[in-house]
């Protein structure tokens, strides 16, 4: 019996899109807060072994961790909420599963056994939590999260994992928690508990008896309501708890507290005399938020404007910048395949600063140039996050340098001025994700720079994905043209930030620094562009 680990399994039922890593980062919030050491897991049904190679519109945003995993966006929820960082080890999808299992029976690990689904892929998921839980040194709850529905047959050897975790475990560490949609009839003014009680069925039907339950609604579950369900599904009134949507993120932390669900969790797990939760910092953020009047424009100028999950922690990011300055960011989404000269004024008239993202491809490029060009040309407040950095040197080239094929070897192989390149010798002597730089890198900041003035610091580490570099062969030319290189990578010299001297702010990062950002830490670059856009307002 492994007594010294403790966990808490996160399901979903009914329909997908419950908000499960929400609860998971708010419960977590709430526990780190009453003094215990956190660590969250995300187990993902797909069988892509990360979400790396898949498109935005089909998994939103690629979060990437400070030791380099290409992970799933809930983990950024998890790392924004609980305020924690996190590792490789939080992000366990089949594919990583099935490629392990498969790898040890080709090396003969399994002395010529039959490999089956249980027990050896069962087997092999329990290890991946046990070692995400021993990852930090100090875990004392490891929240994890299992992607998808209840009965869903992608997740089933996850659930049968999991079931298996009670029996080697112990029942005091190990905690349930499962999150259901319960419609409210609006015609009617009815709550429908019956999906809640199909879909614990369903999960006992595996041999999982739920510990807690939350009921996502969009109305308070009454009393009654809560008693039925508590009857039908097996248990303590105090179990059912009511997740109500709400405007503000956050409060589904303090809901959760306000119903002792973390009382009812150090109950189940033995914990006893630990202190309370102090959450009124975030009950002063809710309450800022709630008075928020004035409202500043940003243009987020990318590809996949259609699916706001692929920008999402861009999208945090300068909403916490706005909240520290007491602003409402309203994001102007800009789809940059579709900007040219001619609509250009018209789409970011309104913006009083102007957002360019990463991605990768060329679809849409020339749009994002377009908008750097108009930012740089009309001072316009301007952050470019990884290829946005690189557009900008590419525009400035084109347009200042006069070099007119200028561009980087991912676009065009053949051009005659390789701005940005991948160079042999570039990532000589550290650590690579594949042939991409990933995950957390130095940064020394040069003195006298928009960048000091930001970080105050002269040594910065920051979270980085992509494969190509600015080349330094042409360095002097953009000095020339009035570039800064205020970011260096120590090791390797490679330019990390770029700024524009006679511009009231015109900054652009190699890194991806809204991986940093945090509710009531906002990142200094996107609190800077929020600022001077304010006060250039």
């Amino acid at each position: 019996m492994k007594k010294d680990m403790k966990f808490i399994f996160v399901t979903g039922g009914v329909v997908s899109s419950l908000g499960k890593g929400i609860s998971a980062a708010s419960i977590g919030r709430i526990l780190k807060r009453r003094g215990l050491n956190v660590f969250s897991i995300k187990l993902d049904p797909y069988l892509n072994v990360d979400p790396g190679t898949m498109s935005p519109y089909q998994h939103g945003e690629v979060f990437v961790t400070k030791d380099g995993a290409e992970t799933d966006l809930d983990l950024g929820h998890y790392e924004r909420i609980i305020n924690t960082s996190l590792t490789k080890e939080s992000s366990v999808t089949s594919g990583k599963i099935y490629s392990s299992v498969i790898e040890k029976e080709r090396k003969g690990e399994y002395l010529g056994a039959t490999i089956q689904i249980i027990p050896h892929i069962t087997n092999e998921i329990i290890k991946r939590l046990e070692d995400g839980f021993n990852a930090k040194g100090d875990t004392d709850v490891c929240i994890v999260e299992i992607g998808g529905t209840v009965g869903d047959i992608e997740s089933q050897p996850f659930l049968e994992a999991i079931r298996q975790m009670r029996r080697d475990f112990g029942y005091k560490n190990t905690f349930y928690m499962h999150t259901t949609l319960v419609p409210y009839l609006k015609t009617t003014g009815e709550i429908k508990t019956k999906p809640t009680q199909h879909s614990v069925k369903e999960l006992l039907g595996i041999g999982i008896q739920p510990d807690a339950l939350l009921l996502r609604c969009e109305v308070d579950i009454n009393k009654e309501a809560k008693d039925k369900v508590a009857l039908f599904c097996n248990l303590a009134h105090n179990a059912v708890i009511s997740v109500k949507d709400v405007p503000i993120v956050y409060e589904v932390a303090l809901n959760l507290k306000k119903q002792h669900l973390d009382d009812l969790i150090l109950k189940h797990f033995g914990y006893e005399n630990l202190p309370s939760a102090d959450m009124s910092d975030w009950e002063i953020l809710i309450d800022k938020i709630k008075k928020l009047k004035d409202t500043i424009n940003i243009a987020l100028v990318g590809k996949y404007v259609q699916l706001h999950d692929a920008y999402i922690s861009v999208v945090e990011s300068l909403k916490y910048a706005g909240y520290e300055l007491n602003k409402k960011v309203n994001i102007l989404w800009v789809n940059s395949e579709y900007l040219s000269e001619d609509n250009i004024e018209e789409k970011l008239e309104d913006a009083q600063a102007i957002v360019v993202p990463g991605g990768f491809g060329n679809r849409g490029i020339d749009g994002k140039m377009l908008a750097i060009k108009f930012a740089r040309e009309n001072n316009i407040p301007f952050l470019g996050l990884c290829l946005g950095m690189q557009l900008s040197l590419i525009e400035i080239a084109r347009d200042v340098l006069k070099w007119n094929d200028a561009n980087s070897t991912e676009f065009d192989p053949s051009t005659s001025h390789k701005i940005i390149d991948y160079l042999p010798d570039q990532y000589e002597g550290i650590r690579l994700g594949g042939t991409m730089r990933l995950g957390e890198y130095d940064c020394k900041v040069v003195e006298n720079t928009l960048a000091h003035s930001l970080y105050k610091n002269d040594l910065i580490k920051e979270r980085h994905r992509h494969r190509y570099e600015f080349n330094n062969e042409y360095k002097k030319n953009f000095e020339d043209a009035g570039v800064v290189f205020s970011g260096i990578n120590p090791q390797t010299n490679l330019c990390e930030i770029i700024e524009l001297k006679n511009h009231p702010f015109f900054i652009a990062s190699q890194f991806h620094p809204e991986f940093l950002s945090r509710p009531l830490q906002p990142h200094p670059l996107f609190l800077g562009l929020v600022e001077v856009a304010i006060n250039k307002k």
